[in-house]
């Protein structure tokens, strides 16, 4: 969803090759392996500058036995060439992870080279560590380190789970206002895990029209539209540098799917919503998708190969739930050319593969609660909503009757920049099909500014029942996963754009029963 585009642009980039696409998307192997482990790296340490972890610390891709972490050594975390400062030499990082914060109980240690070729971030994976336990992990570079993170590791394969909480956050138009929505969340005194349904960045170019964060300031280089692999490398730093976004990283593991702004705003496929060349525009998507990788806490998996990139994953929790995180983006069918094209049986949102893929682990799971998380609404609002799976109506009916197949299903979604709180319908053709399952809608926790409780979008939404909620505000969503139900509360703050302190207040709160997938208000 836009989020006040600036018509400011740079120069689109000449056509180009499959062979440059591939070296766009990244580097060798080896480059690669050794930002995960490098046992017997050697890298000339020498002098290094103040602020190496400007950027913070991550956790992500968590396991019952690990988790991956994530740094990227930036002193100058602005600078334009995109390397944050830093020489265009490898730098060996260590890392240590431990049983308690001031790392007496040292569980896991190791060290990685942050490398030029990916910005020097680093990506080391850990394992072998005990399930369902609290860990604590810093990096050094010489006798500089880095802030401490923490996670927790997943319970063990089919463990008995009596409560697991989620944050849900989305759409982050750092420019539009203070990220107060990540500071109460990271402040959140049960928080597990924290996901990211969409647009972590913004791709428009930041001016005096859209820049309403008030007190920040951006030099030229930003008011500019993202473009190249330094621009998008800049631009994931300077909201990275925000202190809230970091608090949340380094509070709990991190997973997170793609919308359309990591990239552009309603891009489809290979297909820009401007009209950029194909060619050139598969360059555009291999910088965004590298840029992606290495700003992230992602595993190996996800590395782009030139414009084509897998973040499709999935996890469980126990017994508990099972998470699938679903990429809505880059496998879709184009925006239909009208009604008849809209109703087309073979459409797909998903793509074929990732189709199957998602029904496979929904028919197949064995756990209480069935979590996907994606980038746009799939419950049907209007049929003019085309970018959402409104213009998608039988590929939604195909993931709707996979839902059918397993036990609670829930979606988490982001895109609007409003809280909305949906049940979902076995067919939205049929108002008596029955509920199957429950949509939590994320709000932004920037995009659009302050916004309102209400606005122009409110009767499109609360006209079906199935709406039981909506609010235009910024916020967050804490999400409680226990055997017996799950609570769901919208949170929102009143404003951003003047600062960060406004206090977190409880939109609507929810109950949904295991097995009588409502929403029940509290």
């Amino acid at each position: 969803m836009p989020a006040s585009a600036a018509p400011a642009t740079a120069t689109a980039p000449a056509p180009v090759s499959r062979r440059r696409l591939l070296q766009a998307s990244g580097a060798s192997a080896a480059v690669i392996a050794l930002g995960i482990t490098a046992p017997n790296a050697s890298a000339e340490e020498g002098p290094q500058p103040e602020g190496l972890f400007s950027l913070g610390v991550a956790s992500g891709a968590p396991r019952p036995d690990g988790a991956v972490l994530w740094a990227r050594l930036a002193p100058e975390p602005l600078a334009e060439d995109g390397h944050g400062g830093m020489e265009l030499r490898d730098v060996t990082v260590r890392w240590h992870v431990a049983k308690d914060p001031e790392f007496r109980q040292i569980a896991a240690r190791g060290q990685a080279l942050a490398q030029p070729e990916l910005a020097h971030a680093i990506h080391p994976k850990v394992e072998g560590l005990d399930p369902a336990t609290d860990y604590y992990y810093r990096f050094s570079v010489g006798r500089t380190n880095s802030p401490v993170g923490r996670f927790r590791t997943l319970p063990a394969q089919g463990a008995e789970v009596e409560s697991f909480s989620v944050g849900v956050v989305s759409c982050q138009a750092w420019y539009h206002g203070h990220f107060t929505a990540h500071k109460h969340l990271a402040a959140e005194e049960e928080l597990d895990l924290v996901v990211f349904v969409g647009d972590y960045i913004y791709e428009y170019g930041i001016t005096e029209a859209n820049l309403w964060r008030q007190g920040a300031e951006v030099g030229p280089a930003h008011q500019v539209e993202t473009e190249t692999l330094e621009q998008y490398r800049l631009r994931y730093a300077l909201f990275k540098l925000d202190p809230h976004l970091q608090a949340v990283h380094a509070r709990v593991p991190a997973v997170a799917v793609w919308d359309d702004h990591e990239v552009q705003n309603d891009y489809v496929g290979g297909g820009s919503s401007t009209g950029i060349p194909e060619d050139q525009f598969a360059y555009r998507i291999a910088v965004a998708y590298r840029a992606f990788y290495e700003n992230m806490p992602l595993d190996i998996e996800a590395l782009p190969e030139g414009p084509d990139s897998d973040i499709t994953t999935g996890f469980d929790v126990g017994s508990l739930a099972r998470f699938s995180l679903l990429d809505t983006r880059q496998f879709r069918d184009p925006a239909p050319m009208d009604a008849e094209d809209q109703q087309d049986p073979d459409r797909t949102m998903l793509g074929a593969e990732q189709e199957a893929w998602v029904t496979e682990r929904l028919e197949q799971s064995p756990a209480l609660w069935n979590v996907m998380a994606n980038g746009v609404v799939v419950a049907a609002i209007t049929e003019d909503r085309t970018d959402m799976w409104d213009g998608y109506p039988a590929a939604r009916q195909r993931l709707l009757d996979a839902m059918v197949a397993s036990s609670n299903p829930v979606v988490l979604t982001g895109d609007i920049h409003k809280h909305v709180a949906a049940e979902l319908l076995a067919d939205f053709t049929d108002p008596g099909s029955g509920t199957i399952g429950v949509e939590l809608i994320c709000t932004s926790v920037g995009s659009d500014g302050d916004g309102a409780k209400t606005d122009n979008y409110t009767d499109d939404w609360t006209q079906h029942e199935y709406v039981k909620h909506y609010d235009g505000r910024r916020g967050y969503i804490h999400l409680r996963f226990t055997p017996q139900e799950l609570v769901s509360s919208f949170y929102i703050v009143e404003w951003i754009e003047a600062d960060d302190t406004a206090p977190k207040q409880l939109s609507a709160r929810f109950t949904t029963p295991a097995g009588d997938p409502r929403l029940i208000q509290a």
